[in-house]
């Protein structure tokens, strides 16, 4: 009986993990996507 809450403890932890991979990878900023400065910035 420890062996199976075992593996359904790992399955849940690597299912988890691949969650978080995957949401991470879905938000990449486009690389022609340039930053723009707030318009009180002050350049010194």
């Amino acid at each position: 009986m420890g062996i199976v809450i075992f593996i359904v403890i790992i399955l849940c932890v690597v299912g988890g993990l691949l969650m978080l991979l995957r949401s991470a990878n879905g938000h990449k900023v486009p690389p022609n996507v340039k930053s723009q400065p707030y318009a009180d910035d002050e350049d010194d």
